[in-house]
């Protein structure tokens, strides 16, 4: 991989590697943000406001997480492999399901979406650690806690057994 010149401590190397991760994980965002957005327009049920607008503020911290790798890895050097085309090429999350989703469905499937993007970013905090960059390592934590939060919100509208 070509990168920018940039001032940084980080060899080359590991900043290809970086940035590598970085757009997997940018992939893994898009289509999380893609799930969240059709639960938000698709969800029926009795619960349909409640969920519809939580929804779109899972919706709304996927834009953020975006955002953040997308920067990451042009601040070292790389470039932000973006599109939607791009993403669903690479992306790890399991299929969301197609169509009208009933309230408890639609739940499940974005926590079951969530959680591994969750675990996605915990093994990059790992392996931003091992190549010796702390600031990617902390936006992955950052960006796994504030999942792992997300997690809870939508798995309290679950029966316990489901959680």
């Amino acid at each position: 991989m070509k990168l920018n010149p940039i001032r940084s401590e980080l060899a080359p190397d590991v900043r290809a590697e970086l940035v590598t991760l970085l757009n997997l994980l940018l992939a893994d965002a898009s289509d999380l943000r893609s799930h969240a957005k059709h639960a938000h327009w698709n969800v029926k049920g009795l619960t349909f406001l409640q969920l519809h607008e939580l929804f779109d503020r899972a919706a709304g911290e996927a834009d953020t997480w975006i955002d953040d790798l997308a920067e990451r890895a042009v601040q070292l050097g790389g470039v932000a492999l973006g599109t939607v085309r791009l993403a669903a090429l690479v992306t790890r999350l399991p299929e969301f399901p197609g169509g009208s989703i009933e309230g408890p469905a639609a739940v499940a499937a974005l926590t079951e979406s969530l959680a591994a993007f969750a675990r996605a970013m915990r093994a990059a905090v790992e392996q931003a650690t091992r190549l010796g960059d702390a600031n990617t390592a902390d936006l992955c934590t950052e960006v796994s806690r504030a999942a792992d939060k997300l997690i809870w919100l939508l798995g309290s509208h679950l029966p316990e057994t489901v959680r």
